[in-house]
């Protein structure tokens, strides 16, 4: 199993990196969208962690042409920071599968990718 992980705080990323590859995840780092977006195409993940405020593209414009554009049935989980409500909203209206509160516990997170890789 393939996942993609958009993240342009470098800690961050590497500490999600470290937990997926732990659990026997391929994992497809990007640090801002633009470079995700090319992957997705490229690498065909089969579930992809996006951060929503980054460089060059948000995680808004990564569900939007995952979802909308591409038509592709890939489970996107949008990671925020607090008192993102309206853009998290916004995430889900254009597709977006599951939402994450930065921080987060790593444990948690891998529960929720494992909850949407079964239900696909």
């Amino acid at each position: 199993m393939k996942i993609l992980i958009a993240e342009d705080d470098e800690m961050m990323l590497k500490t999600m990196e470290f937990k997926l590859i732990r659990e026997g995840y391929e994992v497809i780092s990007c640090a801002d969208g633009q470079d995700a977006l090319v992957k997705i195409v490229s690498e065909k993940p089969d579930l992809i962690l996006s951060d929503i405020e980054m460089p060059f593209a948000s995680g808004l414009d990564i569900v939007n042409r995952v979802k909308i554009e591409l038509k592709l049935n890939i489970p996107i989980i949008i990671l925020s920071s607090v008192g993102l409500e309206k853009t998290v909203l916004q995430a889900f209206e254009l597709g977006a599968d599951d939402f994450i509160t930065k921080p987060f516990s790593p444990n948690e997170l891998i529960v929720r990718i494992k909850r949407l890789l079964i239900k696909h």
